[in-house]
C-alpha cells in the first residue's frame, strides 16, 4: 500500500478508501492491481499476473489500450468543457468498454475507484456518462449491460458537484510470504 500525497493522508479518508477496495471481490481487487501497474508502469505486468497464455494476451491487449491514458490525463476537460466532449468522452468510454469487456469491473463503484486513480480526481464528473456509455455498448452481454447499469446510484448519475481530493490509497502487488522461513 502506498500514498502519493505530499502531505500525510488523513486517516479516515485512507481507511474508508482501504474499506472500499477491500469491499470488492478479489478478481477486482486483483484487476484493480494489475491495471495499476499496466497505467503506471509499475512493474512487468505479465511476469507478475499472467498466470497463462490467454491472460498473457488480456494483459497486452490491455497495455495497448493504456497507452491512451497519459493522453487521457493531459485532455480531461473542466466540468463545463462541452467543446472538449468528443474528443475526451469518446476515448474515455472506449477504454472503459475495454475494462468493463474483462468482465473483472462489476460496479460502477469499482470502475470509478480504479479510473480516479488512473486518471486522478478532475475526471470524476466524467466517469458516469463514460460508465453509462461503455455499459451500454454491444459488445457486452444484455444481463450484463443491466448488472452494470443498475449499479450506478441515482445520487452517482446525478451529483451536484465532486471531490477534487485525490485518492490516498493505491493497491499493489504484495508478495507472498513463505510463514515456514519467515518464522
Amino acid at each position: 500500500m502506498t500514498t502519493r500525497t505530499k502531505q500525510p493522508a488523513g486517516g479516515a479518508l485512507l481507511l474508508a478508501e482501504l474499506k472500499e477496495f477491500a469491499s470488492f471481490p478479489k478478481a477486482t481487487q486483483r484487476y484493480i492491481r494489475r491495471s495499476l501497474d499496466i497505467g503506471f508502469g509499475r512493474a512487468d505486468p505479465i511476469d507478475i499476473w499472467a498466470r497463462d497464455e490467454g491472460e498473457a494476451a488480456s494483459i497486452r491487449a490491455q497495455g495497448r489500450f493504456y497507452k491512451q491514458i497519459d493522453h487521457l490525463r493531459m485532455q480531461i476537460p473542466d466540468d463545463s468543457g462541452l467543446d472538449m466532449i468528443e474528443p475526451f468522452l469518446g476515448m474515455l468510454a472506449t477504454l472503459a468498454a475495454f475494462d468493463l469487456g474483462q468482465d473483472r469491473l462489476p460496479s460502477f463503484a469499482s470502475f470509478r475507484f480504479l479510473y480516479e486513480r488512473l486518471l486522478g480526481a478532475s475526471v470524476r464528473p466524467w466517469l458516469p456518462a463514460a460508465f453509462c456509455a461503455a455499459s451500454a455498448l454491444p459488445h457486452l452481454h444484455p444481463e450484463k449491460r443491466r448488472v452494470l447499469l443498475q449499479s450506478i446510484s441515482e445520487s452517482a448519475a446525478t451529483a451536484p458537484g465532486w471531490s477534487n481530493r485525490e485518492p490516498v490509497f493505491w493497491p499493489e502487488w504484495v508478495e507472498k510470504v513463505d510463514m515456514a522461513a519467515a518464522a
